[in-house]
């Protein structure tokens, strides 16, 4: 047993610029992996469920390190950046709080303060909580190749489980998020059955109120644990929009949960369950994010 949790020999190396870790990436000749907070990976060699030839850690490349606001008002998260690091920065914090909200709901300190934001999205798993808040926060990601950057959006990014949009010769380079609707509200809540757990089933809700109106302008609804890639709801986002998030809304909204989500049996919980459990978040979040629209 202790040799099933020793990974398979490896190389290792740490280049000093994108442009080398693209090279190393586009070799033929060996199979290379990105490693960067190394929370997703490192159990995988462990396990020996991979077993690349080499490791190239992008954490010594400092245009990776990057978190900043651009002109446009829009949050910029490099590829080694650390989900800790994210949470905490005033501006994450005062301009995508459903992004700081959503890292604070993965694993325990320890693993927040190693791993990082695009690391957890280039892995896509999808009971965590990176890729449902990224789709409902319409982020973009900049994938960067031996033919070049080329951007993606949340929706087409997250292909099927464990597979997005970067191939094997790319690297997820950047996480783009744009402005959040002004005035606007959020909500990520989970279940789990340990703290520290993946989740059941979790929901990321973002509200845009109509200052004129009183009413709820844009809304964005969007569930992990409830498919192979992050589900947006259309159907509760329109039960959302010109109301004010009373109970007929709600009550709409949670019917199109029940109607419209089409979650997998499996050992953690049946798809039933998952349903309802998705359809209860979904009203809480829904209150909670309306209740800070104000």
């Amino acid at each position: 047993m202790a040799a099933d949790l020793k990974p398979a020999p490896f190389d290792y190396t740490a280049p000093r610029s994108v442009a080398e870790a693209v090279t190393l990436l586009a070799d033929p000749s060996r199979d290379a992996k990105i490693v960067a907070g190394g929370q997703s990976l490192i159990p995988m060699l462990n396990m020996r469920l991979a077993r690349p030839e080499l490791l190239v850690d992008i954490t010594r490349i400092p245009a990776l390190a990057e978190l900043s606001v651009d002109a446009a008002g829009a949050l910029h998260v490099g590829a080694a950046v650390r989900q800790a690091r994210a949470a905490a920065d005033p501006a994450v914090r005062h301009g995508w709080p459903l992004l700081a909200a959503a890292i604070g709901h993965i694993g325990h300190p320890q693993i927040r303060g190693r791993g990082t934001v695009c690391g957890s999205l280039a892995h896509h798993d999808p009971a965590a909580e990176l890729p449902a808040a990224a789709r409902a926060l319409d982020a973009r990601f900049v994938i960067t190749g031996p033919r070049g950057s080329r951007t993606v959006p949340a929706e087409d990014f997250f292909v099927a489980t464990f597979s997005t949009a970067v191939g094997d010769d790319e690297l997820l380079s950047e996480v783009v998020v744009p402005p959040a609707p002004a005035p606007h509200g959020w909500a990520f809540e989970e279940l789990t059955r340990r703290h520290g757990d993946f989740a059941t089933v979790g929901v990321a809700v973002l509200l845009g109120r109509d200052p004129g109106t009183g009413t709820v302008r844009t809304a964005r609804v969007v569930f992990s644990g409830a498919g192979p890639v992050p589900v947006r709801l259309p159907a509760a986002e329109e039960a959302l929009v010109s109301t004010r998030v009373g109970e007929e809304a709600l009550a709409a909204a949670r019917s199109a949960a029940l109607t419209g989500l089409s979650p997998s049996d499996d050992v953690h919980a049946s798809a039933a369950h998952r349903r309802e459990t998705a359809a209860h978040l979904l009203v809480r979040a829904c209150t909670t994010a309306w209740e800070r629209c104000s």
